[in-house]
C-alpha cells in the first residue's frame, strides 16, 4: 500500500517498511513522523479510518493514542513548578488536603510522576460507571488508602496519574488541566493532540479495532493473564477499575474525555512535535527538561510486571527488557498507548518519533511494527 505524505530521500527505506505494514490484511491505517531538530524527515500515512476499509486516513485523521499524553501533563506541571506555583518535593496534600487521607500525607508531586507514589490504583467498588465524572473521582482518589509507602516500591499509575496531577494543575493554575494542556503546549505549537475532542471534530477519529494472533512478548502474555484470571490484583484494578480499553473508542463519551493522563486523540506529526518543541526548550527550561528526563524510578514495576525505568512522567530506555527498547539511543524517553501507539525522543541526536495506529497489537510495551520503524530511522539518520 502506497503512504501518502513527505518523506527525504535518506529515509526511503523506513517509508517502504512502513507501508510493508500494510500487508498484513489485518492492518486497517496509521500514521508515522520523524523528526531531526524542527525539520519533518518523515511524515506518512496510510490505509483506512473506519472499520470497513472505505473511509481513507488523511493527514488530519485522529486516533486513539491513549497514556501517550502522559508526559503532555508531566510538562505542564513542570511548567508550573517553574512557575513556582507547584514544587516537585513537598507533599500534594499541602496543595489538595483532602487528598492526605488514608495515609497518603507524604506522596509528593515527585512521587506521583516517577510512579512510585503507592496509590497506582483503586480498589473496589467499581468505578466504570462514574468514570467521567471528575469531581466524583478526585474525590474517591482522595479517600484512597495506600497500597504501600510513597517511595518504597513502583506501579504505574495508569489511571490516578492523569487525575492526581489534573487536580493539582487545576487547584494551583484555576484553568482545568487539559484547558491548561491545549492553551500552553499544544495550541501554540500546532500540535494536533487532542485531550477532549470537540464534537465538531468527530468525524475525524478513526476506529479502534483488535488485531488476532498478535500474542506479544512473555510480560504482556502474563499481564494479560492475571487481568483474566484475578479480578482483585492490584494490576487488574490498576488497569481496569475504571478501564481504559479499545472498547471505549467508539463511545462519543471516550471521544470528549477529558483525563490527562490516559486519554487523548493525535495525529503522528502532533505527538512527534511535542518532543520535537521540548528538546528545543519552547515549553519548559534545560534544568526542568534535566529533571523530566533523568532517572528517578527502575525495577519491577507491580502493575506491569516487568522491569521499568522511569523520569518524571515519562517511560525511559530499559536496557533490562529487550522488548521495551526504544531501538535507538541509551537515553530516549517517551510513552507508549495502549495497543501501539508511541512517542518519544532521542536527545543525543535530537530524534523525535511517533508510531500511532488503529490495529491494536499484543505488546504491552513498544510495539514490533514500531521497533522496526524506529530502528530504520535510527541507521537512515
Amino acid at each position: 500500500m502506497e503512504a501518502k505524505g513527505i518523506c527525504t530521500p535518506e529515509f526511503e527505506g523506513v517509508k517502504q517498511a512502513f507501508e510493508s505494514i500494510f500487508n498484513d490484511p489485518q492492518e486497517r491505517g496509521g500514521g508515522l513522523c520523524v523528526k531531526i531538530g524542527d525539520e519533518t524527515v518523515i511524515d506518512v500515512w496510510a490505509g483506512s479510518s473506519d472499520l470497513e476499509g472505505k473511509k481513507a486516513w488523511n493527514k488530519d485523521t485522529l486516533v486513539n493514542t491513549f497514556c501517550t499524553v502522559k508526559p503532555f501533563a508531566a510538562v505542564a506541571a513542570l511548567m508550573l513548578v517553574e512557575k513556582g506555583k507547584l514544587e516537585l518535593d513537598i507533599p500534594v496534600a499541602h496543595y489538595w488536603p483532602e487528598f492526605a487521607q488514608g495515609g497518603k500525607g507524604e506522596v509528593t508531586l515527585r512521587h506521583v510522576m516517577s510512579h512510585t507514589s503507592g496509590i497506582p490504583a483503586l480498589r473496589f467498588p467499581d468505578h466504570n460507571p462514574k468514570m467521567y465524572d471528575w469531581e466524583h473521582m478526585v474525590q474517591v482518589l482522595a479517600a484512597e488508602p495506600l497500597w504501600w509507602q510513597p517511595g518504597t516500591e513502583l506501579g504505574y499509575g495508569t489511571t490516578t496519574y492523569g487525575w492526581i496531577l489534573g487536580e493539582l494543575i487545576q487547584r494551583t493554575d484555576g484553568r482545568t488541566p487539559c484547558t491548561f494542556i491545549r492553551e500552553e503546549i499544544t495550541q501554540p505549537h500546532g500540535l494536533e493532540v487532542h485531550l477532549g475532542v470537540e464534537e465538531n471534530n468527530f468525524y475525524r477519529i478513526a476506529h479502534f479495532n483488535a488485531a488476532k494472533g498478535r500474542t506479544g512478548d512473555p510480560y504482556s502474555r502474563n499481564l494479560r493473564a492475571v487481568v483474566a484470571a484475578d479480578s482483585e490484583d492490584i494490576s487488574t484494578l490498576a488497569f481496569t477499575n475504571p478501564g481504559m480499553t479499545p472498547k471505549r473508542s467508539s463511545d462519543p463519551r471516550w471521544w470528549a474525555f477529558q483525563q490527562p493522563g490516559a486519554s487523548s486523540h493525535s495525529t503522528a506529526g502532533g505527538l512527534a512535535g511535542f518532543y520535537s518543541a521540548l528538546l528545543a526548550g519552547r515549553l519548559i527550561g534545560k534544568e526542568m527538561l534535566n529533571e523530566f528526563t533523568k532517572e528517578h524510578s527502575n525495577g519491577i514495576d507491580r502493575i506491569w510486571k516487568r522491569p521499568m525505568r522511569y523520569g518524571l512522567g515519562c517511560m525511559m530506555e530499559q536496557k533490562a527488557d529487550p522488548d521495551a527498547t526504544h531501538c535507538m539511543g541509551p537515553n530516549t524517553f517517551g510513552h507508549i498507548g495502549l495497543g501501539g501507539p508511541i512517542a518519544f525522543a532521542d536527545a543525543e541526536r535530537d530524534i523525535s518519533f511517533s508510531f500511532v495506529t488503529t490495529t491494536s497489537g499484543g505488546h504491552t510495551m513498544i510495539d514490533p511494527r514500531a521497533q522496526n520503524l524506529a530502528a530504520l530511522a535510527y541507521a537512515a539518520f
